[in-house]
């Protein structure tokens, strides 16, 4: 657009005293916001201070994107959908979905120099996605904990030797075994029975009768039943939440403490805490690695993990491409309002771009990286056991909690492996904790300056709340909770609002306008650069956040637990946590209009600097509202360029807004 014709728009936005009015309070607001004393004097921002480096800054990010799921969900996944070949569309989809997408967030967060609910002041009309993103990570913060809350509790069981999952000991029922037999019922005086093995059977020469045969497919391992009846002392469904489990609501209690004491300064204390809980995890993967591959069966373990035994064929199959796009999006931690959050501490002119490439590409060479140290252990459990790797790989709890730790209590010194994952799986959950409570915080600071002086009460008053919320997860059937928040919270309410940021970003404030907002921070740029990042957060960024959007409504089953399915009242009330989370965007779309003087056309006008190129629609419509001569020749001007662009292939917002604009006016002629 020209200049001139922008200023003129500008213009006439800035001279609506409604608008004038509202930007004088904020900045009073401000103002009179008494400043956070741990506010550096080197820092660029007086009122919110910066990270103290751009070291901190980097492994804060680094800590946030890699988490959990890098270690316990891709390598599966990689194995499930055709080991190598799973490569191809996870590098397709961080191309062209996530890394488009990260980079746009770190880039709004740093440029606005605000928070998720804050920074959306520029486009009004979709503040409520900034909610939303704020919402789903204050409730994910609650159970993620109590996953830190279990490692921690599995980080004190393992200073024993042996290991208490090693064997089927006093705490284990009689399902319990060690080896893959069909066990017997033997029948003893008294008219009891007592348990024994195939192998006492043969040593005896006695047959076992058919109607006293255990089969194999009923029986646990040791370490699945001290998951089940030690750790979680679990309870037969959701439906029976029986009394806390004392010991995991303490280590719940001290993984909240952890977390208070590292954000006690906010950005100041926890960019330091990174520096070790950012590092150590690949410290403890690179060890497990070499010793991993130092082992029997390795080598089987890494071929189903991404060697020889990899199937190209699974490209053809459109459940790969989904889980691709799932754990990309999903592992970058986008639209979860904290990249935005964490970047708004940036610098003005830091380069955000390069921060995007580095981060992204650590996260995922993590994830593959992590994925050799996983099977190369996981195939020498295979190979003791005599079972193939298929019947020993498993993801998420069951990876972390049964079949590792079974794994790790048959190598020699087992308690030390045990000691050393368990705290790389504390350090792993810390860093994204770390990074929920800081967007939670700067949200509040944000919407609310006064608090800004007082970062500690608000930190500890966090911690406290998200502690006694997440009590229910720390019940005896708290494990359903937790996998029943992680189903439904963390999935379609984080791709609607990633869909709904890009369509705001790009089309309603303007992909030109955001562009030249960075290059204002990270320096002009030739035009053919942003051709792909254009192409991305217009068309394809978009389109494929919809279509696993579609894919995951279409083949939506109900949550279960192993083979313990959810109930029906379980099910309505996890819609009704997304209807919850997801509601705050119309609700504050109607206030923004209803709050706003005049009518509809004028509100429109009101918020034409924020909606950039889409503020002709309002004023090209005769009839519907009265303008003056001077606005309407005003954007006729800027119709007419919009139309030379086109006719010189020019790549811009028009194109998209023209066809946009022939709807609009037909219909209104219609009617």
């Amino acid at each position: 657009m020209d200049d001139n014709i922008f200023s003129a728009l500008k213009n006439l936005h800035l001279g609506n005293p409604a608008v004038n009015s509202e930007n004088e309070k904020d900045q009073d607001e401000v103002s009179e916001a008494p400043q956070d004393p741990r506010v550096g004097v080197n820092d660029e921002n007086s009122d919110r201070g910066n990270w103290a480096r751009k070291t901190d800054y980097l492994l804060s990010m680094i800590g946030y994107a890699v988490g959990l799921g890098n270690v316990w969900r891709f390598p599966y996944l990689a194995y499930k959908n055709g080991g190598g070949a799973f490569l191809i569309p996870y590098i397709i989809m961080l191309t062209f979905a996530g890394l488009p997408l990260f980079f746009l967030e770190c880039s709004f967060g740093q440029f606005a120099s605000l928070g998720p609910v804050s920074l959306w002041k520029s486009v009004p009309i979709l503040q409520g996605v900034g909610i939303t993103m704020v919402l789903v990570s204050a409730i994910v913060s609650i159970y993620y904990n109590c996953i830190i809350g279990y490692s921690i509790y599995y980080l004190f069981a393992s200073f024993q030797n042996p290991l208490p999952w090693t064997d089927c000991y006093d705490w284990s029922n009689e399902k319990c075994s060690k080896q893959n037999k069909d066990l017997c019922k033997k029948p003893v005086a008294g008219g009891s029975f007592e348990v024994v093995n195939a192998t006492w059977l043969e040593e005896h020469n006695e047959i076992c009768a058919q109607e006293n045969i255990i089969p194999s497919a009923s029986l646990q391992s040791p370490s699945e039943q001290y998951w089940d009846i030690v750790a979680l002392r679990r309870s037969s469904g959701l439906d029976e939440t029986g009394e806390v489990v004392w010991h995991l609501a303490l280590c719940l209690l001290l993984a909240w403490t952890i977390v208070g004491v590292a954000m006690f300064k906010g950005i100041k204390s926890s960019g330091k805490v990174v520096y070790f809980t950012a590092t150590f995890p690949y410290a403890v993967l690179l060890i497990l690695l070499i010793r991993g591959v130092t082992l029997d069966g390795a080598r089987q373990g890494i071929e189903y993990y991404i060697g020889t035994q990899s199937d190209i064929s699974k490209l053809h199959d459109a459940e790969v491409w989904k889980d691709a796009a799932t754990q990309i999006f999903f592992s970058l931690s986008t639209a979860w309002g904290g990249l935005m959050a964490l970047s708004s501490y940036n610098k003005f002119h830091n380069n955000c771009y390069w921060d995007a490439i580095i981060v992204c590409t650590t996260n995922c060479a993590t994830s593959i990286f992590a994925g050799f140290a996983i099977f190369s252990i996981l195939g020498h459990i295979a190979y003791v056991s005599n079972k193939p790797v298929s019947d020993v790989a498993q993801s998420g709890f069951g990876l972390a909690f049964i079949a590792y730790p079974e794994a790790l209590s048959q190598l020699p010194v087992s308690p030390l492996w045990a000691v050393l994952f368990f705290f790389m799986l504390i350090t792993l959950g810390l860093d994204s904790m770390f990074a929920f409570i800081e967007t939670i915080k700067t949200t509040l600071q944000d919407e609310f300056p006064q608090l800004r002086s007082k970062g500690i009460h608000v930190t500890i008053a966090l911690c406290a709340t998200c502690f006694l919320l997440g009590l229910p997860c720390v019940t005896r059937a708290g494990i359903y909770w937790v996998n029943f928040i992680d189903h439904f919270c963390a999935g379609w309410a984080i791709l609607i609002a990633a869909v709904l940021e890009l369509i705001g970003i790009s089309y309603i404030y303007g992909g030109n306008r955001f562009i030249k907002d960075i290059e204002m921070m990270i320096g002009k740029k030739q035009r053919p650069f942003w051709w792909f990042w254009k192409a991305c957060w217009f068309v394809f960024s978009p389109g494929l956040l919809l279509a696993v959007l579609i894919w995951s409504l279409v083949t939506f089953t109900s949550p279960s637990y192993g083979t313990v399915q959810y109930p029906i009242w379980g099910v309505v009330m996890g819609w009704c946590m997304i209807a919850f989370i997801l509601v705050w965007i119309p609700i504050v779309a109607v206030v923004k209009i209803v709050k706003a003087d005049g009518n509809l056309c004028q509100v429109s006008s009101l918020t034409c600097l924020n909606f950039g190129d889409v503020c002709f629609l309002v004023y090209f419509s005769d009839g519907l509202c009265s303008h003056t001569k001077e606005k309407k020749n005003l954007c006729l001007m800027f119709l007419l360029e919009i139309f030379l662009n086109v006719f010189k292939l020019r790549i811009s917002t028009s194109y998209i807004i023209i066809s946009l604009f022939v709807f609009y006016t037909s219909m209104w002629t219609m009617l």
